[in-house]
């Protein structure tokens, strides 16, 4: 291995793309030819898996390198304690000055602020260490700026933004969401994020730098612009896993007949969208689909147009890229939408690492579970920089490098906190306290377990039921592998109970810590 005399580090992370996306892993519909070539450059990790949703728990999982269970940001909104350090701070640590385009949805320690702070305000809030190239939170205030510069009228902001286009005439064969927006694709936040970064790296050829790039899409609303609005055809979508009934698929699990009774309109998973969710008539669904897929082909443009820009510099061979994202989509699967249910489309998502020092593992894919928190330690494994002991997850470049680490997790686990501390909605119409609003999971090659703090398990069989349509938790013959995934989950959460003293002891010659 060759190590570049510069090293640089280009963090991408999209939102809400899900892992079977990509056109290398065969997708039938979507397109990613700049991201295939990325792969192709580097290593695909085909079960990787996020930590938690919504974003910024899944973000402060991926950045802190920790578990919900230690960092405790489970919701957005959610105080992230600020004693726990994270992958900007650690990179600081070597010289470097990590730079963030985008969001991480951080919310602040308001412990030692006034109750006055604007930080006290907002989730959306950065995460401690990088410093801000541009802030892309909900409303969007940069790029809305940059569209009313254009001549946009947008009295009331990012909800004119998203509106769709006025007049269109919907074609044949062609649902609601094929109207596109009123921006250009050149207008658009996707290109818009490109752009930027662009710009600030166009002055840093000859400079080791840090980047976090966050494309919002294929994030809600789901709307583009043309032509991507047409990009893909309804007609040819693949099946959408689900019951035969709404009501049917309700019947397997009280948190999930909760979920799906929350799906409406104005529910604010999709802005603009006068349908019913849970309700969609065929070509709505598949539009919704098509329209997702297209919106990641557009991202997928944009990833192109950077990679190409590093090319033409020279920088491409100085620089280790990351592609990946928070979390999932159900897409309408089991009539879901978002990503805060236990199925694996929530959870499961892409990453691609490209060491530039790599040749021989260059294409190659990985089939062993990979967590969101091994995202840090693999960062500073390759800056040459300490990891700290409290990270749950292990770097990821011994894979890269073309060998499995010893005594690797041969299963992925996941978590989420769905209490609602303002409302107390989940509390309430499932007779919980807020607590008891949670689950884990444990997942391998074979079955699936679902704990909840406070309602019924749920087993799945996932080598031969792999949409997760047959709960096994109550049947009798599978009493024991319930057994025996219950125990792997509680000997996992002994093992990563969080530890920031745990490896130091006090003793008459001062304190002895494991390195």
């Amino acid at each position: 291995m060759t190590k570049p005399a510069k090293r640089k580090v280009l963090f991408i992370s999209a939102d809400q793309w899900r892992a079977e996306c990509l056109s290398i892993l065969g997708h039938p519909v979507v397109q990613t030819p700049n991201i295939d070539a990325l792969a192709r450059d580097g290593v695909l990790f085909r079960e990787h898996y996020a930590q938690a949703t919504p974003c910024g728990p899944a973000r402060t999982s991926m950045l802190t390198g920790l578990y919900l269970m230690n960092h405790r940001s489970g919701r957005n909104g959610t105080p992230l304690d600020a004693r726990h350090t994270n992958l900007a701070l650690e990179a600081r640590r070597g010289g470097y000055d990590p730079t963030l385009f985008g969001y991480t949805d951080t919310s602040a320690d308001p412990r030692g602020r006034d109750p006055n702070d604007p930080a006290l305000t907002t989730y959306e809030g950065p995460m401690p260490g990088f410093t801000v190239g541009m802030l892309f939170p909900d409303h969007a205030k940069p790029w809305i700026a940059y569209l009313k510069g254009r001549g946009y009228h947008l009295p009331n902001g990012r909800a004119d933004a998203y509106k769709p286009r006025p007049g269109f005439t919907l074609p044949p064969g062609r649902g609601f969401r094929a109207i596109p927006t009123i921006f250009s694709d050149a207008e658009s936040e996707t290109t818009f994020m490109a752009d930027t970064f662009l710009d600030w790296v166009s002055v840093r050829r000859n400079e080791n730098w840090f980047a976090h790039v966050v494309f919002l899409r294929p994030h809600p609303p789901i709307i583009a612009p043309e032509p991507w609005n047409m990009l893909y055809d309804p007609a040819h979508m693949p099946e959408t896993p689900r019951a035969a009934s709404l009501e049917a698929e309700g019947a397997q699990h009280p948190y999930l007949a909760y979920k799906l009774s929350r799906i409406r309109p104005g529910d604010g998973y999709d802005e603009h969208n006068p349908l019913d969710f849970a309700r969609l008539s065929d070509l709505d669904l598949r539009q919704l689909q098509a329209t997702y897929y297209a919106m990641m082909t557009q991202v997928d443009v944009q990833v192109g147009r950077i990679v190409d820009h590093l090319k033409a510099t020279g920088e491409y061979d100085e620089t280790l890229i990351i592609f990946t994202c928070d979390h999932g989509e159900m897409l309408g699967e089991h009539y879901c939408w978002g990503k805060q249910v236990y199925f694996d489309p929530s959870f499961h998502i892409p990453l691609i690492v490209r060491d530039p020092g790599m040749q021989a593992t260059r294409g190659s894919q990985v089939a062993q579970f990979t967590e969101a928190v091994d995202i840090m330690p693999t960062i500073l494994d390759w800056l040459g920089l300490k990891i700290p002991h409290t990270c749950d997850g292990r770097s990821l470049l011994p894979f890269v490098a073309g060998s499995t680490p010893p005594n690797w997790r041969t299963e992925a686990r996941w978590e989420h906190d769905f209490r609602d501390v303002p409302d107390q909605d989940p509390e309430t119409a499932l007779g919980l306290h807020s607590d008891e609003c949670a689950y884990a999971v444990i997942r391998d090659g074979q079955y699936k377990y679902v704990h909840f703090a406070a309602l019924p398990p749920l087993l799945f069989d996932i080598r031969n039921d792999p949409h997760e349509m047959h709960n096994l938790a109550g049947d009798p013959a599978h009493a024991g592998v319930m057994l025996d995934y219950a125990q792997k989950m509680l000997s996992w959460r002994l093992r990563h109970a969080e530890r920031t003293l745990t490896h130091m002891h006090l003793t008459s010659r001062g304190v002895v810590a494991l390195v």
